[in-house]
């Protein structure tokens, strides 16, 4: 087993993201508008089917590291990848709500399988010196995949059909991809690795405030995700094409998203938690207010964007922190609870609009947004024992550092292929 480079594998793993998380998941808000008038669905509907891709995540994000070690990373991120390419064309083809719904969870399973694929060839071939920035450059894909989506909405006004039949096109292109590019290894731990601690009661608890304060954040979310372009489009009257401006906003905003995570942990992370939570409630309550004015619009999505993609960011590094020596524990938790939340939170922004209206509907979810805020001092961050052992060590790169330790408790500082142990290499 060689190293590779860190940069192409990155490159690779942010082209793959974009694809699974960008094109197959997030995109789906975008074109909201275009398929409820097409296929005549209620918001209700659209709610629900909304929240099928995120079930299918956290039911195959349970399994996939499972899946991983046994067909190896590069078998499973094909897998993923092929997960989209059906997903992707069924919904292209769909002339109902079922085929609609059987594609979502098509590409929801496609995201269940891609981050812990990437991340197990990551831990077994790029040095872990720099694992903190290959995984930022990695989770970049999210935003670039969704301002990639951008182009369709302009160029294909009116034919979201097209436009996912073009994403589908993407798609087949990631199959090859990850075949090859993406080297046939499997998850594995270094023999000189001591063997993660036993969870404690403390831990536990803190484990539940990080999956609480995700799954807050995710339920918060999933109105803008679900219907921010429609609300902008029925109730602000802007045309398909200025709705996509919105998403390119959101995109462009979303790369600051790991500078702003990074900072938090250098500084306060419940203070930017309570900051990042009252932007993303803010960015609900502008749009709604004022979604005619095109200029608001867009400025919202870019504060929904920097907070989405900080509050993940940050939730991911506190997960991986609060699990040292659990390889496929620590980074799935926090995005295992996000989709959890916004999985509950689609349907019942769905009914909400179909009851109550677009703008009374968002303010009951910034309203939320805002108590959860205040309760932010009761985040997670680091014990003043933590402080101590880590030192100056923030940010992620310092909570790859000390995923993997030695008997003294010291991160190891070599990724050698004679200290691996290996499991099922394919």
């Amino acid at each position: 087993m060689q190293h590779v480079s860190g940069m192409r594998f990155a490159l690779t793993g942010a082209m793959l993201i974009a694809i699974s998380f960008g094109l197959a998941r997030f995109a789906f808000g975008l074109f909201v508008p275009q398929i409820r008038a097409d296929l005549e669905l209620s918001a209700n509907s659209i709610g629900i089917i909304a929240a099928l891709p995120l079930i299918s995540f956290v039911v195959i994000s349970i399994v996939a590291p499972v899946v991983t070690k046994y067909f190896g990373a590069r078998n499973t991120t094909v897998l993923s990848a092929a997960f989209a390419v059906v997903g992707l064309a069924l919904m292209s083809q769909a002339r109902g709500p079922i085929l609609l719904g059987l594609g979502v969870v098509a590409c929801g399973v496609c995201t269940g399988l891609m981050m812990p694929a990437l991340t197990a060839a990551m831990q077994a071939l790029v040095d872990r010196s720099i694992h903190g920035r290959v995984s930022s450059v990695m989770n970049a894909g999210t935003s670039i995949g969704i301002a990639l989506s951008v182009p369709a909405v302009l160029l294909l006004v009116g034919a979201w059909r097209y436009a996912y039949l073009s994403f589908t096109l993407f798609a087949v292109m990631g199959v090859f991809l990850a075949w090859y590019l993406i080297p046939s290894v499997s998850r594995f731990r270094p023999t000189a690795a001591a063997p993660p601690p036993k969870i404690t009661a403390r831990q536990c608890w803190r484990l539940l405030s990080l999956f609480l304060f995700a799954f807050a954040m995710g339920f918060i979310a999933s109105a803008y995700w679900t219907f921010g372009p429609d609300l902008a489009i029925n109730l602000g009257a802007l045309s398909s094409q200025q709705s996509g401006w919105l998403w390119l906003a959101l995109g462009i905003a979303g790369l600051g998203g790991a500078i702003i995570s990074d900072l938090a942990d250098r500084n306060n992370p419940a203070i930017t938690h309570a900051l990042m939570l009252m932007m993303l409630t803010t960015s609900l309550t502008l749009l709604a207010a004022s979604p005619s004015q095109i200029y608001l619009a867009v400025f919202s999505a870019l504060v929904f964007g920097l907070a989405y993609m900080s509050l993940t960011g940050l939730y991911l590094m506190t997960g991986i922190r609060l699990l040292p020596g659990r390889l496929s524990m620590g980074p799935v938790l926090a995005f295992v609870a996000c989709a959890l939340g916004q999985a509950v939170g689609s349907p019942i922004i769905g009914l909400l609009v179909g009851k109550f209206g677009y703008a009374d509907s968002f303010s009951m979810f910034a309203a939320a947004g805002v108590l959860v805020s205040l309760l932010s001092p009761l985040y997670p961050g680091r014990t003043e024992e933590e402080t101590e052992a880590f030192d100056e060590e923030t940010g992620l790169q310092a909570a790859y550092d000390y995923q993997l330790q030695d008997d003294e408790g010291e991160p190891l500082q070599s990724n050698h292929p004679e200290q691996a142990k290996e499991n099922a290499p394919n």
